[in-house]
């Protein structure tokens, strides 16, 4: 039954694709419109290999996969920790909850600048920047899982005279990871977003850089082919992500099945 609802959800997703190229191709037909607006799929197609079989799109993939990679692990890693913290301690969560809704509130496109200057057009700015972005979904899906959990259940630990540790190993962990991998979701998509952003701003490799520069040289293909690029990379590590959330939370969905 799995693999037939596999072959499914595959199938629809490669009928959507093939009627999107399709229609891609029949507006440009359909309106005259010049490669230089919109090139055509197949030419789309053309340069993406172009660029594959000469390396220089998988080199600039690479650039962007650190940067949003390590951006994602350290926002994560402040998230979790600063999210666990604040759903302990009310008043913590008074002194710094105002700091932390500023931060997010801030366009990130107006602090790229300074974290540029801050740190230099290297791997290190286009990091921090990611892990500012992906920091906030994080922190609030830890927050509210662990404010979330029933009390009930720590009624039971603390009948079982159960220590803190154990309370965060056998309750807390536990009942948080589906909320937690919802943000791990959302946080790995915008790691990619981060990561693009701060090489629009400044830097010398990346998809966001090959991006401006094809651009620049007025490139519509290469454009569209990077924008191609980043899509697949996104698409496979949201995809990791629910593969390893699913089988870390498989009793959860058991339980909603029972209900």
């Amino acid at each position: 039954m799995q693999i037939v609802n596999k072959l499914r959800k595959y199938s629809s997703i490669a009928l959507t694709l093939l009627l999107f190229l399709l229609l891609w191709e029949g507006i440009i037909k359909l309106f005259h419109i010049s490669d230089f607006l919109l090139p055509s799929p197949f030419k789309v197609f053309n340069t993406y290999i172009s660029m594959a079989l000469k390396g220089k799109l998988f080199f600039h993939t690479w650039i962007t996969t650190i940067e949003a990679l390590t951006g994602f692990f350290i926002g994560a890693f402040i998230g979790i920790a600063l999210g666990y913290i604040i759903s302990k301690s009310k008043i913590l969560d008074r002194i710094l909850s105002p700091f932390i809704i500023a931060a997010q509130t801030t366009p990130k496109l107006a602090l790229a600048p300074l974290f540029l200057i801050w740190f230099g057009f290297g791997l290190l700015s286009k990091i921090f920047i990611t892990a500012l972005i992906v920091f906030f979904p994080i922190f609030v899906n830890t927050a509210v899982a662990i404010k979330s959990i029933n009390p009930n259940l720590r009624a039971v630990m603390k009948l079982a005279h159960a220590n803190k540790w154990q309370v965060f190993k056998k309750l807390e962990l536990p009942s948080s990871l589906p909320m937690l991998f919802a943000g791990f979701k959302s946080g790995i998509t915008l790691a990619i977003v981060g990561a693009v952003v701060g090489e629009f701003v400044g830097a010398s490799a990346g998809l966001g850089y090959l991006i401006i520069f094809s651009t620049g040289h007025l490139d519509t293909t290469a454009v569209f082919a990077a924008i191609i690029q980043l899509v697949i990379v996104g698409i496979i590590f949201y995809e990791i992500i629910a593969i390893i959330g699913s089988r870390l939370t498989r009793w959860h969905q058991s339980e909603k099945d029972n209900l």
